[in-house]
This record gives structure tokens, C-alpha cells and sequence, in this order.
């Protein structure tokens, strides 16, 4: 059995698997997760089968922020300023990053107060400004190549 045909969210896709539907394009499907950790966690994933993110095509892609962009809406994520509701954008590539289901997929988590929502450490470095330039000059000629 290929790994798409074993993968549950390409069985949702299909409608082999139910799932509470939010929004569907001709790219993309979105759905409420079963395990949330806040009330209205929707789950975004392209309908092609890739586990990281650079093995989708780009026009797989191309729904994916504005789907987004619409259910956060829809949930009343959108209220500007600090002190009101956000919400969290999560995609994680590859086991060691966190991932569990092979197949891209982005978390729209809200976070609707210090309680809830995804709780987030993230350890921080100074960096060498030397050899940030080197790190950027080397990234750039490779995206050039």
C-alpha cells in the first residue's frame, strides 16, 4: 500500500474518512481537528499528497494562506490590536520538527486568551552578524542557481 493510499488525511480528502468540512477549493481542504487544544482548531491541508512542504506544488498551494485568512475571520480571530483574540499558524516538516501526519498540513490554532491555545518556547540565540551575511549570501545564490 502507498503512503497516500494509507494516509488518513488524503482518506478525508476523499471522503473515505468524515471530517467537519469548513472550507473546500479545487486545492486545498479544511477541517475542524478531532484532538483540538483550543475551540475552533481547524486543520488546512493541500489535496495533493506531499510530507514536507517542498514536495507540494505550488498551485497546491496557492489556497492554503486564503483559506486560512477566511476561517481565522470567521472565527473572529480578526479583531486588530494586541490585547484581543490571535491565533497561531502552525506547519511542521518532518518527525523531528514535530510532525505526526505525513502529509502538509497547517494548524489555524486560536488563541483567545493566555490559557488556551498553543503555548510556545522559543529559545533564542545572538546572533553573529558575520556569519549571518555568509548564511544569507549562501541561501540567496542557491535560490539564484
Amino acid at each position: 500500500m502507498s503512503s497516500e493510499a494509507a494516509c488518513i488525511f488524503c482518506k478525508i480528502i476523499k471522503g473515505q474518512i468524515p471530517s467537519f468540512k469548513i472550507v473546500e477549493t479545487a486545492t486545498c481542504y479544511s477541517f475542524l481537528d478531532i484532538e483540538p487544544i483550543a475551540k475552533g482548531h481547524v486543520l488546512v491541508i493541500p489535496k495533493y499528497h506531499g510530507a514536507k512542504l517542498h514536495n507540494i506544488p505550488d498551485e497546491y498551494l496557492k489556497d492554503i494562506l486564503p483559506v486560512t485568512k477566511k476561517i481565522a475571520k470567521a472565527l473572529d480571530l480578526d479583531i486588530d490590536g494586541l490585547e484581543g483574540p490571535g491565533y497561531n499558524i502552525l506547519q511542521n516538516n518532518g518527525s523531528i520538527a514535530h510532525q505526526v501526519v505525513d502529509h502538509v498540513h497547517f494548524h489555524l490554532i486560536p488563541k483567545r486568551d493566555s490559557e488556551t491555545g498553543l503555548i510556545v518556547g522559543w529559545p533564542t540565540t545572538k546572533g553573529d552578524m558575520a556569519q549571518l551575511a555568509e548564511l544569507a549570501k549562501d541561501i540567496v545564490s542557491k535560490i539564484e542557481e
